[in-house]
């Protein structure tokens, strides 16, 4: 009985400490459109560590689930500009952002207007 109780303790406090390393944030990411959400999900989902990417292209916001033993914000923060677009604290370069196609280009007021309608 003492070992089942015992086995059980350790079971419990495993699952625990894994769950632990799951970590949730919600950032500002910007785009205007459903290929950009496709480009922003896939640029986290492909950094070692993120488990859930989610866009909302009215909104702007990203919500993640990581693994905080794997990688951080400034790591998938960086993946995101890598791919052309911005987020609250980091700025893709001018080539990343001129890689995205024309009627992406989330920084051109003309575009974003014509998303709008």
């Amino acid at each position: 009985m003492k070992f089942k109780l015992t086995l059980l303790g350790l079971l419990v406090s495993f699952f625990t400490v894994a769950q632990s390393k799951n970590q949730t944030a919600v950032i500002e990411v910007d785009g205007v459109c459903g290929m950009c959400k496709s480009r922003i999900e896939k640029a986290c989902l492909q950094t070692k560590g993120v488990k859930l990417a989610n866009w909302n292209v009215d909104t702007h916001q990203l919500k993640l689930i990581f693994n905080n033993q794997k990688t951080d914000l400034d790591a998938v923060k960086s993946s995101i500009a890598s791919v052309g677009h911005d987020t609250d604290t980091h700025k893709a370069t001018e080539e990343a952002y001129m890689s995205v196609y024309k009627c992406c280009r989330y920084r051109d007021e003309k575009i974003v207007q014509e998303h709008k309608n």
